[in-house]
Parts: C-alpha cells; sequence; structure tokens
C-alpha cells in the first residue's frame, strides 16, 4: 500500500472567509489537491477527481493557524481508487491539534486523451 500523502498549510487572510476562518471553497480545494496527490503516488498514472463526498467541516480553521492534511488510499480498483483525506487544525503556539475537516474523493487513472485506464501496483494492494 501507498504510504500517505500529507500536507501542511498555514492559513492567511486571502485564504479565509468574512469570519477569519478558512472559505470552504478553499478547504475542498486543499482537500482535492491532496486527494490527487496520494492517488497520482498510487497509480503511477494521470489521474482526475470522478467524485467528492462525505465532505464534512469539523471545526473551523482560523487564519494563523496550521492545517495539516493525510490522504490516504483506501480503495483500489482496476482504474479507479478511494483516497480519504483528513485535515488537522494546529494551533501553533499552544500545539493543540483537532480534527478539522475530512472528505472522500473518488481519482480515476487516465490516459493521454481523458479516457480511463487500467493501472497496476508494484505490490497487492493490503
Amino acid at each position: 500500500m501507498t504510504q500517505p500523502t500529507r500536507l501542511a498549510e498555514i492559513i492567511f487572510p486571502e485564504q479565509a472567509n468574512h469570519y477569519g476562518t478558512l472559505f470552504g471553497g478553499n478547504a475542498l480545494n486543499l482537500l482535492g489537491k491532496a486527494a490527487f496527490l496520494a492517488a497520482s503516488r498510487h497509480a503511477r498514472r494521470d489521474v482526475v477527481m470522478a467524485a467528492c463526498s462525505d465532505v464534512q467541516f469539523h471545526l473551523p480553521v482560523r487564519v494563523g493557524q496550521a492545517l495539516e492534511l493525510t490522504a490516504r488510499v483506501t480503495r483500489s480498483g482496476r482504474s479507479s481508487m478511494t483516497v480519504t483525506v483528513q485535515g488537522m487544525a494546529e494551533t501553533l503556539a499552544s500545539g493543540e491539534n483537532e480534527l478539522a475537516l475530512e472528505g472522500r474523493f473518488e481519482m480515476v487513472a487516465v490516459d493521454a486523451s481523458g479516457k480511463p485506464v487500467r493501472f497496476t501496483l508494484e505490490k497487492e494492494f493490503a
């Protein structure tokens, strides 16, 4: 199985809404980026997002907090895979870490024309 993919981001004012917390669209962008990286590493092919589901915003991520995203391939088929992504918000001054957001993404390996293509793994998916 492919190792988890981790991304870290500090939340700046330009990523925030008028409440001073991470704007939902920007949060989805970050979740999707982590899912894309995990799927690309897993398939070692070009991939696209086919679906996004079960996105949950548990806590607001405030400006100045770090957001660490962890993406894992949790299902692998012939051309598609499921990637789950969790986002932990960290208050840097205290080290407090809390689950802030998560989602599930269906990713598909594609050829140069954008058609689904089978991918093979060097090791069996466990």
